[in-house]
Formats: C-alpha cells, structure tokens, sequence
C-alpha cells in the first residue's frame, strides 16, 4: 500500500463529546430541548445539516422550518468547540507514525466541515502527520460519493489498488465501495460491530495494529 486516507470522526479521534456539546449548546440557543450522546452518535456521518437536521427532529422541530437558523448557530459554536475534549483513539498516534516511517502517503476525508476538519487534525496531531486534509467544502459532494476519494487519489499520486481507506461507518463503507478501494472499517468508533457488520463490512479492525498489520501483508504478497 502507498497510501492510507482516514475518516476522522469515530476513526482517529473521539469526537463525539465536541459534537454533542455543540448540538446541545445550538438547541439551548434555539430554546430547544437538547439530545443524548447516543442519539448524536446515531445522527452524526452525513455532515453537519443531516447531523443538524435530525437533532431538530429529535427536539420536536419535525418541519425543520428552523434548520437554517440551526445550521447559523451551530457553525459559530462548533467552530468555537470543535476540540473540546478530543482525543486520538487508542493506539492511533503510534500507527500513524509506523505508517509515516514506511513511507506510506496520508490522507483525512472528512463529512466534517473543512474549517473544522483543518482545525482538530493541527490540534490532535500538529503539522506534517498528513499529506492532505480534506474536509465538507463547496464543489466537492460529501461522503459516501467517491468525488473526495478520487480528488485525494489525485493528490496522493496513487491509484485505487494502491490506496486503503479506513473509516468506522455505514458512510464510510459505502464511500469505499463507490470508490473502488479497498476499506477497513474500525469498531472503535460511532458504531458497534453488529451495525457495521449488517452495513456489509468486509473487514472489521478492533485496534489501530491491525490496520499495520493489513499494511504490511499486503505489501508482502505483492
């Protein structure tokens, strides 16, 4: 393998306490009731609006009359708190830099927008870990269509053989699919493995070396 690109979200860090105190800072804004950590980490993998959308939903906004003043408040909260409490998942750091150290390319795909995106992979894991990072941006369709996978192939100099994408949604196994690379799901993040299982997983990792291992099989049966 030449090159690894990562989901972020429920696949290098553990977000999901920044998404749910942002959501439910918006709703306390919008005079809402706010939303459970389970309930953000079901709604979370399709960007920000779907994420908005369903927290709306969830607060009895069935219309979704507000969902623009939604979106307003949380893109001023959420980019005030998109750190707050991240931390890299287990393992993570280090299989990052086995990865740098073989000289494999790496990338971030992220259905976070790109601002955000940016913002908690400095933070996380400073400068110079990834070749690329690419967040929700204009012009480029969200996950699960392939268009950020094959703008990061591009970036990366690679083909699709030569590339693994990891990430740990039903999102992210469809963007693979659709994508035509090979993908491996983590059970570490925003789904449990029986919910990846039935999203059609082909492979399921439960610690970062397992991905280091998949690396390196491969690189030794080519």
């Amino acid at each position: 393998m030449k090159a690894c690109i990562f989901d972020l979200d429920g696949t290098l860090t553990d977000t999901l306490e920044s998404l749910t105190y942002s959501v439910g800072e918006t709703l306390r804004e919008m005079g809402l009731p706010g939303i459970s950590e389970d309930e953000c980490r079901s709604f979370v993998g399709n960007g920000a609006r779907v994420l908005m959308e369903r927290a709306l939903k969830a607060a009895g906004e069935e219309d979704l009359t507000r969902i623009d003043e939604g979106m307003e408040r949380y893109g001023r909260i959420f980019d005030a708190n998109c750190t707050y409490h991240v931390t890299p998942y287990e393992g993570v750091t280090g299989m990052l830099e086995r990865l740098r150290k073989m000289e494999v390319k790496l990338a971030v795909l992220s259905n976070k927008p790109h601002r955000q995106t940016v913002k908690v992979v400095r933070e996380i894991f400073g400068e110079g870990v990834f070749d690329y990072v690419q967040g929700q941006q204009e012009g480029i369709p969200r996950k699960p269509d392939p268009a950020g996978v094959h703008r990061l192939l591009e970036k990366l100099e690679v083909t699709k053989e030569e590339c693994l994408y990891a990430g740990d949604s039903e999102v992210d196994i469809r963007t693979g699919r659709n994508a035509g690379v090979r993908t491996i799901i983590a059970a570490w993040g925003f789904r449990s493995r029986e919910e990846l299982k039935a999203a059609g997983a082909d492979t399921i990792i439960g610690r970062p070396e397992e991905l280091l291992q998949f690396v390196q099989r491969r690189d030794e049966d080519q």
